[in-house]
């Protein structure tokens, strides 16, 4: 389960990546996202049920409406030429927003964990240590093919964005 969660960090780490990223900015990206896979499902516990099924799809929209956003702009800024201001994802509100976008579904794994009689000290951190490896792991394979791909990375960074957004909205 804490690998399955681990995928978006690792696809949508891939798009960022593409855009180009300092191996600093990987690792404080990958720490917060790392955090937030260990506090979004204990809020998700906490939170209990019916807090889940109201909130769970509106929050995932909204990562969805977020993801689209980001990923066009980033078409239209790679296709335009021009540097075109977006999200800043080494801002603090950037890395929080990344962050709690490909972290919103452990939310909801959360409420279902209560239920469980698992070690619950050892499934929190297996998320966040999963979480933290697959974004880094997304991150540097998209860096690295930054490099090959010129000034196309962008484009087809955004393009990774804006499909997951697109799933995460449907």
């Amino acid at each position: 389960m804490a690998v399955a969660l681990g995928m978006d960090a690792f696809s949508l780490g891939i798009g960022i990546g593409l855009k180009g990223i300092r191996l600093r900015d990987i690792l404080k990206l990958s720490s917060v996202i790392a955090l937030f896979h260990i506090i979004m499902p204990l809020g998700g516990m906490f939170a209990g049920q019916f807090v889940s099924g109201l909130l769970g799809h509106v929050a995932t929209t909204a990562a969805g409406i977020l993801l689209v956003l980001l990923g066009g702009h980033m078409i239209y800024s790679s296709i335009k030429g021009e540097e075109v201001k977006s999200l800043d994802y080494r801002s603090v509100w950037g890395t929080f927003l990344f962050a709690l976008s490909v972290s919103i579904d452990s939310f909801s794994v959360g409420v279902t964990l209560g239920m469980f009689q698992a070690d619950l000290l050892l499934t929190i951190l297996l998320f966040g240590f999963f979480g933290g490896l697959m974004s880094i792991m997304g991150l540097m394979l998209g860096r690295r093919v930054s490099r090959n791909l010129g000034g196309y990375g962008e484009a087809f960074g955004g393009a990774i964005l804006f499909i997951f957004g697109i799933m995460f909205i449907i």
